[in-house]
């Protein structure tokens, strides 16, 4: 508890705080994926969510992965937060919402 020299050693390893202290920690890829899955649960906003999911997929996630991120947490967090992050995650993956939206309903934007 309150371990100063061991929080200083885990803040000053930047991205592997496992790298000083030999403590075994999740690799890159998992750990970019646990920070999208504390979005859904935190209802992040759309610029958290595009710069975690440009570090999963920068560290070998795909979009399956982030799905399926989601999934693993959805008994956890509950629908409304999964329905929350929907659009924020396929918007950060290059999803285009709206265009799909407006496939689906071609009358809604004839008027």
């Amino acid at each position: 508890m309150s371990d100063r020299r061991f929080l200083d050693e885990v803040l000053s390893a930047g991205d592997d705080p496992g790298a000083r202290s030999g403590i075994q920690v999740l690799d890159a890829r998992t750990r970019a994926l646990v920070k999208v899955a504390a979005l859904v649960a935190l209802d992040g906003p759309p610029s958290a969510f595009e710069y975690a999911i440009a570090a999963a997929q920068a560290n070998g996630a795909t979009p399956d992965d982030i799905v399926d991120a989601m999934v693993a947490i959805a008994s956890t967090v509950g629908s409304s937060h999964l329905v929350s992050a929907a659009p924020k995650v396929a918007m950060a993956l290059g999803y285009d919402v709206s265009a799909d939206l407006e496939r689906l309903d071609p009358a809604a934007t004839a008027s």
